[in-house]
């Protein structure tokens, strides 16, 4: 194939590429909001675990 059909054809496809891609392109949002929900998801883990941590043991040992 001769170079310049490939680049050609190469540039074609990438541009319908590039156009399909839009559509499913995310909105970005701001630092400030990704953050805050990162520090929302952490706090959430973090409560979760100390829950459990806190629950009391129902299964104790007890001697003979």
């Amino acid at each position: 194939m001769h170079a310049d059909v490939h680049h050609l054809l190469h540039t074609v496809a990438s541009a319908e590429l590039r156009s399909r891609a839009g559509e499913f392109r995310l909105p970005r949002t701001s630092l400030r909001t990704r953050v805050g929900w990162t520090l929302v998801e952490v706090g959430l883990r973090l409560t979760a675990q100390g829950r459990d941590a806190a629950a009391p043991r129902t299964a104790a040992f007890h001697p003979a």
